[in-house]
C-alpha cells in the first residue's frame, strides 16, 4: 500500500488543507441526530396545527355541528404534515437557512388550506358560515409554524458553534482510494462530515498526514478511539482486491457500535445486490450498521424505562421480602455487586441479590458456579434456581446501564473451560455493541448456566449476535414472554 501512496502522491499538484483543522479527539462532542430532529419538528408541527385549530373552534360563535368541524381540523392536521413534508419543510439541511425554511412552511401550509377548502366546499357550514374561524386557524397556525422555524434556525446555529452538527467520521486507508475520497469530500460538501482523521495499519511507515488530515494510527487505534470518542461512521477506503486485509479490517470494526461504509473502487462499482448510503454527494457500500440509531434507539430507551419502572413497582414487595430473607439467612450485604462489561466495553456494576456466603464471594468469577456449590447459601440456592437473584438488575435498567433484553453481561474473568471468553471466541466483543440485558435470545434458547466447553460460549455469542442483527421491539416482547414462561428456569438454572 505504501508504494501506491507514493505513486499517487507524485500526481497530486499540491497539498491542500482540509475544510477545518481536525480537533483533538477529546474535544469532540455528541452530534445531533438529524432524523430525530426532523421527526420532532414534524411532531411539533402536527401539535401546532391541531392545537390552533381546536382553539379557533373554541373561540368560534358558529352553530355548526362541532363534530363536523372537529373532523375538518383533524383532516387539516393530517394534510398539513404531509404537505409540509412534500414541500421539503423537514429537510434538516434547510433548517439553517431561514428564508428557505419559512418559504417551505408557507408553501406547505397554503397547499393544505387550498386542498382543505376544495374538499370541504360542498359542506355549507364549513365554507360559508364558519369562514372566520378557518381564517384564524390559518393565521395562528402560520404564525406558530414560522416562529418555530426561527427558533430552530437559531438552535441550528448554536449547535454549529458547539461543533455538534455533521457526522463524526474516520477514514480507514491512506492509499489512492482514500486520497481520492478525501479530495472528493473536500470539494462536494465538507460541512456534512466531521472527519477526525485517517487510520491505516501501515501508519508507522506513512507520513503524518494524508491529504491534509492527520494519520492517527492503526485500525486497533480506531477501535479504541471509537469506544472513547463517539465516532459514528467509518469509511473504509481499501481496495476490494485486498481480500485478506479488508476482511480483517471489517471484522475488527464489527467490535464497536459504528456504521461502516465501504468506498467502492473500480471493482466495487460492478457489485450488485448491496445497499448503499449517500454522504456529501458520494455513494458508499453499507457493510456494517449500528444496531440501534436514531428512532430505534429512542424506541429501545422508552421500552426499557417504561417496562422497568412498571416491573419494579409491581415486584417491590417481593424485593423487600427477598432482602429480609437474605439478611436472616446469613451475614453480609443484600446485594452482590460485580463489575462486568457493558455497552461499548464500558465497565458497569451489575446488581444481584447475594446468593453466596459473603466471605466466599467471587467478584471476578474466577471460579464458575457448580451444582451443589458449597459457597451458595440456603436461600441463595432457591434464588438462583428461580432467577429471582437477577431482579435487582431492573435498577441497572432504570439507571441506563442495561436493557431488559440484550446480551447477558459476563464477569470479567469468566471462562469457558480454561480459556477466558475473549480468548475462546474470536471477536467476542462484538456482542457489546448493544447494552447488556437481564434476559436475552441466548437465554430463552437454553444457552445459559455453566460454560464447560468452548462450544457452549460460542453458541451463546452466536445467539447474541443474531439478536443484535435482528433487533426489533416485537422480538424483545417475544423474548420477555418466553422468559416469563420458563426462559430463566429449568435444568440450566442452579
Amino acid at each position: 500500500m505504501s508504494d501506491d501512496i507514493k505513486a499517487v502522491a507524485a500526481t497530486v499538484p499540491a497539498p491542500y488543507k482540509p475544510p477545518f483543522e481536525a480537533p483533538p479527539l477529546r474535544e469532540l462532542g455528541k452530534t445531533v441526530s438529524e432524523p430525530i430532529v426532523s421527526g420532532l419538528v414534524a411532531i411539533l408541527d402536527a401539535t401546532v396545527i391541531l392545537g390552533t385549530g381546536v382553539l379557533s373552534l373554541e373561540w368560534s360563535t358558529s352553530s355548526a355541528d362541532w363534530r363536523l368541524l372537529g373532523l375538518v381540523v383533524l383532516l387539516g392536521t393530517i394534510l398539513g404534515v404531509n404537505f409540509l413534508h412534500l414541500a421539503g419543510a423537514y429537510r434538516f439541511a434547510k433548517f439553517g437557512h431561514i428564508g428557505s425554511a419559512v418559504g417551505r412552511v408557507l408553501a406547505g401550509w397554503l397547499a393544505t388550506l387550498a386542498v382543505l377548502f376544495a374538499v370541504t366546499r360542498p359542506i355549507e357550514p364549513v365554507t360559508l358560515t364558519d369562514g372566520p374561524w378557518i381564517t384564524g386557524w390559518f393565521l395562528g397556525g402560520l404564525a406558530l409554524l414560522v416562529a418555530s422555524r426561527i427558533a430552530l434556525y437559531h438552535q441550528i446555529h448554536r449547535w454549529a458553534r458547539q461543533g455538534r452538527l455533521g457526522q463524526i467520521v474516520a477514514i480507514v486507508g491512506a492509499g489512492p482510494i482514500a486520497q481520492r475520497l478525501l479530495r472528493s469530500l473536500h470539494v462536494s460538501s465538507p460541512s456534512e462530515l466531521r472527519i477526525v482523521g485517517v487510520y491505516d495499519d501501515a501508519a508507522m511507515r506513512l507520513p503524518r498526514h494524508c491529504m491534509g488530515y492527520p494519520i492517527l494510527g492503526t485500525v486497533e487505534d480506531l477501535v479504541r478511539d471509537a469506544r472513547r470518542m463517539g465516532i459514528a461512521t467509518v469509511l473504509v477506503a481499501i481496495p476490494l482486491s485486498a481480500h485478506r486485509i479488508l476482511v480483517e479490517t471489517l471484522n475488527r470494526l464489527s467490535l464497536v457500535p459504528v456504521d461502516v461504509r465501504l468506498c467502492p473502487d473500480e471493482f466495487g462499482l460492478r457489485l450488485g445486490g448491496v445497499q448503499v448510503s449517500h454522504m456529501a454527494g458520494l455513494t458508499f457500500l453499507n457493510v456494517i450498521d449500528r444496531p440501534l440509531r436514531d428512532w430505534k434507539w429512542i424506541a429501545k430507551v422508552i421500552e426499557d424505562r417504561l417496562l422497568a419502572a412498571l416491573i419494579v413497582a409491581l415486584i417491590s414487595p417481593l424485593l423487600v421480602a427477598v432482602a429480609i430473607c437474605i439478611k436472616l439467612d446469613s451475614p453480609g450485604p443484600v446485594f452482590f455487586r460485580q463489575k462486568r462489561y457493558g455497552f461499548n466495553n464500558n465497565l458497569i456494576e451489575v446488581l444481584k441479590f447475594r446468593t453466596m456466603h459473603h466471605a466466599a464471594s467471587d467478584a471476578d468469577a474466577e471460579q464458575l458456579t457448580r451444582r451443589g456449590d458449597p459457597r451458595i447459601t440456603r436461600i441463595g440456592s432457591f434464588l438462583r434456581r428461580t432467577s429471582i437473584d437477577e431482579l435487582p438488575q431492573f435498577l441497572n435498567v432504570l439507571r441506563g446501564e442495561m436493557s431488559i433484553v440484550g446480551p447477558r453481561p459476563h464477569a470479567l474473568r469468566a471462562k469457558a473451560g480454561t480459556l477466558l471468553y475473549q480468548d475462546a471466541v474470536r471477536y467476542y466483543d462484538a456482542r457489546h455493541r448493544m447494552k447488556p440485558g437481564i434476559t436475552g435470545w441466548a437465554q430463552v434458547n437454553g444457552w445459559r448456566g455453566e460454560t464447560d466447553t468452548i462450544e457452549q460460549i460460542r453458541k451463546r455469542v452466536e445467539h447474541d449476535l443474531y439478536y443484535i442483527e435482528h433487533w426489533s421491539v416485537s422480538l424483545d416482547l417475544r423474548i420477555i414472554v418466553q422468559t416469563i414462561f420458563g426462559g430463566f428456569t429449568g435444568h440450566h438454572a442452579f
